[in-house]
Parts: C-alpha cells; sequence; structure tokens
C-alpha cells in the first residue's frame, strides 16, 4: 500500500496534503470556539487579507527556490505603498495603470540592487538582504519628512478599489484585489510548471555548482528572481495603499516574517531546490486564519503572533530536514524497485523473442 502512494504522490505533496488537513483542523477548531465563525464579514476580512502576503509570498518562493531569501520585501511595500501614495496625492489625475506601473517599476529597482550584490557579488542573501531591510526603511523615514499619506488627499478612484468585487454570493465576496492575486499566484506556477526559467530555479537550487558546470545562467536567473520579487512587492505595496489607504513609514512592518513563514510553513525548502506556489499558497491562508482567528477568540498582541508565526517556521524547517528527507530516501527505493522490475521485464522479453528466433531457425 506504501508503495502505491509513493508511486502517485512525491514527497513534496504529502507537505500540502498534511497542510490541507491541518488548515481544516484549525477551521473546525475555531469553528466550535467562536460563535458565528462563517459569517460573511469575518470571512470576507479573512480573504481580503490574504491578498498583500499572496503577492510577496508568490515573489519569495522565486529566491527561496534558489536557495536565497528576500527579507526586505516589508521595506519594499512600505516604500511603494508612501511614494505612490504621495505622488498620488500630488497628483490626483494620475492614470491607474501609471500609478501600478510606478509602484512595481520602484520594487523592480529595489529588488534588482539586492540580486546583484547577492548574484554578483557574492555576499550572503540574509546579509544583504537584512542590510537592505534597515537601509531601504531609513530611506523612506528621510523621504517621508515624518508626513503621512492619507485616504482624504488619494483620488476617488483608489478609495473605491476595496469595495470593489468580483463575484458575490449573498453577502460572501472575492474582492478585486483578491482576484489580482490569485492571478498572481496561479501565472506564477505556470511559470514554476512550464518555463525553462521555472525549471532552472530549481536546478539552482537543487545544487549551485552542478547548476553552474552544467551551464545554466545561476547569476543572472538569481538576478531575475530577486527583480520579479522586487517587482511582485512593488505590487503588494500599491494593493497596501488600497487597502489602509492612511500611510505611514511604519507601513507593512513585519510583513516579511509573515512571508518567510507561509513560505516554509507551505513546502518551499529553505534550503531550495523543492515547493510550489499551491504550498506558499496555502501556508499564506494558514497564517491568516491563525492570526484573524486568534485575534477574534483571545485578542493576542502583536508579540504573540510573531512568536507563533517563528513557532511555524522552527516546526516546518524541522519537518523538513527529518520527516520529508525520510519521505524522500522511502520515494527513491520505491523508484528504484520500479525500475528494477522494468529492466529485469525488458531482459526477459528480449530473451523470449531470442528464444522464438532460434526455434525458428
Amino acid at each position: 500500500m506504501s508503495d502505491a502512494i509513493f508511486r502517485r504522490i512525491r514527497p513534496e505533496q504529502f507537505r500540502e496534503v498534511i497542510l490541507l488537513i491541518v488548515t481544516l483542523g484549525v477551521l473546525f477548531f475555531f469553528w466550535t470556539q467562536i460563535p458565528d465563525y462563517f459569517n460573511a464579514r469575518s470571512m470576507n476580512r479573512l480573504t481580503t487579507g490574504l491578498a498583500i502576503p499572496l503577492i510577496v509570498a508568490v515573489g519569495q518562493v522565486l529566491v527561496v527556490l534558489t536557495r536565497n531569501i528576500d527579507l526586505s520585501v516589508s521595506s519594499i511595500v512600505g516604500m511603494s505603498a508612501y511614494v505612490v501614495g504621495t505622488l498620488l496625492t500630488d497628483h490626483n489625475d494620475m492614470p491607474r495603470l501609471v500609478a501600478v506601473a510606478l509602484a512595481m517599476t520602484l520594487g523592480l529597482v529595489l529588488g534588482s540592487v539586492n540580486g546583484l550584490i547577492v548574484a554578483y557579488g557574492q555576499v550572503p542573501a540574509i546579509i544583504t538582504t537584512l542590510g537592505t531591510l534597515a537601509l531601504y526603511r531609513v530611506v523612506l523615514v528621510e523621504y517621508s519628512g515624518a508626513k503621512t499619506v492619507t485616504t482624504a488627499g488619494l483620488p476617488d478612484w483608489l478609495n473605491d478599489i476595496p469595495g470593489q468585487n468580483i463575484i458575490a454570493v449573498a453577502s460572501y465576496d472575492l474582492r478585486l484585489t483578491v482576484g489580482i492575486a490569485l492571478l498572481v499566484a496561479i501565472l506564477g506556477q505556470l511559470v514554476l510548471r512550464y518555463l525553462s526559467f521555472g525549471r532552472r530555479l530549481y536546478a539552482i537550487g537543487s545544487n549551485p555548482d552542478a547548476a553552474r558546470i552544467a551551464g545554466l545562467p545561476a547569476k543572472r536567473d538569481v538576478l531575475v528572481a530577486y527583480s520579479l520579487c522586487g517587482a511582485l512587492s512593488g505590487l503588494a505595496g500599491f494593493l497596501f495603499l488600497v487597502r489602509f489607504g492612511n500611510i505611514t513609514v511604519t507601513a507593512a512592518q513585519g510583513l516579511e516574517l509573515q512571508v518567510v513563514a507561509a513560505v516554509v510553513v507551505g513546502g518551499v525548502n529553505i534550503f531550495g531546490g523543492s515547493g510550489s506556489m499551491i504550498g506558499a499558497f496555502m501556508g499564506v491562508m494558514l497564517i491568516e486564519i491563525l492570526q484573524t482567528s486568534l485575534l477574534r477568540w483571545a485578542g493576542i498582541s502583536e508579540f504573540v503572533k510573531d512568536a507563533i508565526l517563528g513557532l511555524l517556521i522552527l516546526i516546518a524547517v524541522t519537518t523538513d530536514s527529518i520527516i520529508l528527507n525520510r519521505l524522500r530516501v522511502m520515494w527513491v527505493r520505491v523508484r528504484r524497485k520500479d525500475q528494477e522490475r522494468a529492466r529485469a521485464a525488458r531482459l526477459q522479453r528480449l530473451s523470449g523473442d531470442g528464444e522464438g528466433v532460434a526455434h525458428g531457425t
């Protein structure tokens, strides 16, 4: 029975199955603890909260697959939200697509700085992005001049976006911002599955030295991964501006921990080479469910939320290093058995054909 399971499911997919079971279990638990848990208002708030971390998580997956990490995403989100918010306040007639393009371009530039330092400067990713996390935030503080972007100064079309729906069933809504995030996640999964760039990210993360010897453009791909992560963080910054309106220099602070936790909990190996956008989406969903539900159930503080995220990261990394490694060994064993059986069957078939020819002569 176990061999049959391993023929159908790869070890990494076990994490996604387990994560789905855990998520359903968490939902059931809070349903028993919180009255009217699945009411429309709470569910709409929950789904809306997925949009920003999910978009940033998609970019983070691209980076983590290469055996790197980007801790500066929260500062990029905050800077994009503040800069575009300031420009829109001064220029209310700015076209919508121009505002989105500005946010993504700013994020692209900041992400490219990270990629150049990591890929071509050979500085460890955690040191690089920890430094730019602080540097970008300081630049934002200096740029802001202690001023706050407010909804009163933003154009009407921007303030109307949070209420726009794609689908509405009874009182349950699928907001436009959530639809954008889901589209980004789907496109990210398609890139990983069908484009050579996505396959190269897996190869680079699995064995960087082998990828380099094989002639893969490892440095260029790492730079592109960081640039895309920055651009998506810029898009998330625009959605942050849309959702909250009032933006200060502390905007999105701490988001990096939530995103890294979601990616790792979602089954993306922190040491690179394995993972999917589907797993990252499930990780974002689980963390968002925990955060919103715990606020309703126990009214936890931000410190407890951060502690929970840290605990989830530790559990996920431990699971990867112990349980999933054993599952991978079992999966390889089953695959080798199947290959040996196929080889034996082929030899038997060839020997049978040889005997038939001999008898015929």
